[in-house]
């Protein structure tokens, strides 16, 4: 937390649950990968820049033993992906070989 400015996390009951799973499991050396909103240091995107001093909500945690991680999910719906399409789903390539935004008009 130190990295992110955070005065500390707040664990659901779900998460400590599962934390501690986990550890009985022999997975509780794993580090954790946090995610986080691209507007901010925090889990609040209302907290522009590089806030300091607020406390991170931790929902649930999840293993992924094959990736060597748990993530701890902060937001309200389970793996809602990105808020907004890739950008990469709106280019195209035209028969000359020439990369073609389609944002801009139909491909």
């Amino acid at each position: 937390m130190r990295i992110y400015g955070a005065r500390g996390v707040d664990e659901l009951p779900a998460a400590t649950k599962a934390l501690k799973l986990y550890e009985d499991l022999g997975f509780g050396n794993l580090p954790v990968c946090m995610a986080k909103t691209h507007l901010s240091l925090s889990h609040d995107p209302g907290l522009k820049g590089r806030p300091t001093g607020f406390r991170v909500p931790i929902r649930e945690v999840r293993l992924s033993a094959g990736a060597g991680s748990s993530p701890p999910s902060r937001r309200d719906a389970h793996d809602a992906g990105p808020a907004v399409p890739p950008a990469g789903e709106s280019i195209d390539i035209d028969s000359d070989g020439n990369i073609v935004d389609c944002s801009r008009r139909p491909c």
